[in-house]
């Protein structure tokens, strides 16, 4: 029997070239597995590439460019690492209002590894409970976070998880919370 606890829910994965492979191929999988529509958004059309360690990885589809996204055709938003993908996203207006509009909506919002640092400039993170990489504790220390080294930190719809290794909690914290919908 086939898993549809996200039956009718569509979420966005945003994210750019450099990604990190796992994080975010592995929750896609999971989120289609359980039902959800996902849509790759990313800042431009075509494909993107992960990178593996040392060099260019897979490509994956985009399926909406992010000039043409919008935040409200959306249940929940997943921000996959990578230190080059979550870097190219911070800089870019677009993405960080992009980001900014779910949180803004109480919508769930999973991040991994160095994806949480879009999050940092959304300036939202102010009393809130987060994980990420632990090289970055002091980024989201600066940014009002508390800053916890655990699998995976829930906070109020909030999901973020430190690395691959912590992908099997960080995927069914995500579709718990996903599930849950917005958090007033």
């Amino acid at each position: 029997m086939a898993n549809t606890r996200l039956q009718g829910k569509k979420v966005a994965i945003l994210s750019a070239e450099g990604f990190e492979p796992s994080e975010l191929l592995e929750p896609k999988k999971a989120l289609e597995q359980a039902g959800a529509q996902v849509d790759v958004v990313s800042l431009k059309e075509g494909e993107i590439r992960a990178w593996n360690k040392t060099d260019w990885g897979a490509s994956i589809k985009v399926d909406v460019d992010l000039k043409k996204a919008q935040a409200n055709a959306y249940d929940a938003l997943l921000l996959p690492g990578g230190v080059m993908n979550p870097d190219k996203l911070r800089a870019n207006p677009q993405a960080v209002q992009f980001v900014r509009a779910f949180v803004d909506a109480k919508k769930p919002i999973a991040a991994i590894c160095h994806g949480p640092q879009l999050l940092i400039e959304t300036q939202a993170l102010k009393g809130r409970r987060v994980t990420s990489w632990p090289s970055l504790k002091t980024d989201f220390t600066n940014a009002g976070a508390q800053w916890i080294d655990a699998e995976v930190v829930t906070d109020n719809g909030l999901v973020t998880s430190r690395k691959p290794e912590d992908l099997p909690a960080f995927n069914r914290k995500m579709i718990e919370e996903f599930c849950e919908g917005k958090h007033y």
